[in-house]
């Protein structure tokens, strides 16, 4: 495969890809990570290097990922200033997956412009074992040359890849999917949890929301992990939280009551508080069931 390939965050999500395109044949040059031991590990795992700079991951990959937690840090790995993956990043492509702020991707692109380089938004609306198998859902966002330019490396990690439209548009339907998703999963526990208080068979009661206009996916997922205070973490709370925020200030933004998203953000909010951030978003449940959390 032509392009190296480096990757900037490598929790659960960044490294599962970051693996499954070394599987697929890419050479992967360098990992960064605030977390040195983790981008150690991971890179004497792949036969990479871990750099020890920002500058030292554009210098040694044609191709970068960025996974990072939130809108903070990446505007920090695209510092204007000091050490940034924008140093000598002229002809580069960086294509950017993490749950953001649309007006984010569009100052990263702006900066990535000035500095020669390009840049993609490369949302994903799926989980770590799907980072692992390459079967991810993929939305991407921005100039439709760059777009094609990387499209052989999506299609590695992704079973169902979309292009959205300009930059920032990826982020606005990410951040949609994520307030649909956040309601159910804030909704079903609900139900589940009135449902135990009824003192109702909770086998029973998903199934027949299985079979009715309360199924979902969300159910799939996360109803017998609700049912079973089974909450390891796919999509945590935190995340959760955050990303309702997104959801609720573009609502705002946009002049409209979403009294749903307000409920949603409140719950998961109140989860980060009480230190269950960190819990899988199943872990609502734990505020809704009668004798869990209060």
């Amino acid at each position: 495969m032509p392009e190296k390939i480096a990757f900037v965050g490598v929790g659960r999500m960044g490294a599962n890809m970051a693996r499954r395109l070394k599987d697929c044949g890419y050479t992967i040059t360098a990992i960064y990570d605030p977390n040195r031991a983790a981008a150690a590990a991971l890179a004497k795992e792949l036969g990479a290097r871990r750099a020890a700079t920002l500058a030292a991951v554009t210098a040694a990959a044609e191709v970068i990922f960025t996974v990072v937690p939130d809108d903070a840090a990446q505007l920090a790995v695209f510092a204007a200033n000091g050490d940034s993956l924008l140093v000598r990043a002229g002809g580069k492509y960086f294509i950017n997956c993490a749950t953001l702020t649309p007006g984010i991707h569009l100052e990263v692109e702006r900066r990535a412009k000035r500095a020669g380089a390009f840049t993609l938004e490369g949302c994903m609306a799926s989980s770590i074992p799907q980072a692992r198998n390459g079967t991810l859902y993929l939305m991407c966002g921005g100039p439709r040359k760059t777009f094609e330019r990387v499209k052989p490396i999506l299609e590695r990690l992704s079973s169902a890849l979309r292009y959205i439209g300009p930059t920032g548009r990826a982020a606005q339907v990410k951040a949609l999917v994520n307030l649909v998703m956040n309601i159910n999963t804030a909704g079903l526990a609900e139900g589940l949890g009135l449902g135990a208080a009824l003192g109702l068979d909770l086998d029973m009661l998903r199934e027949v929301f299985a079979q009715t206009g309360a199924s979902s996916q969300v159910l799939k997922t996360d109803g017998e992990d609700m049912q079973n205070r089974a909450h390891d973490c796919f999509f945590s709370a935190a995340h959760a939280a955050k990303d309702s925020t997104i959801a609720w200030t573009l609502g705002a933004q946009a002049g409209l009551q979403l009294p749903l998203s307000v409920a949603t953000k409140q719950q998961f909010d109140r989860m980060v508080a009480l230190g269950l951030g960190g819990l899988d978003k199943s872990g609502v449940a734990e505020l809704t069931f009668k004798g869990r959390h209060a």
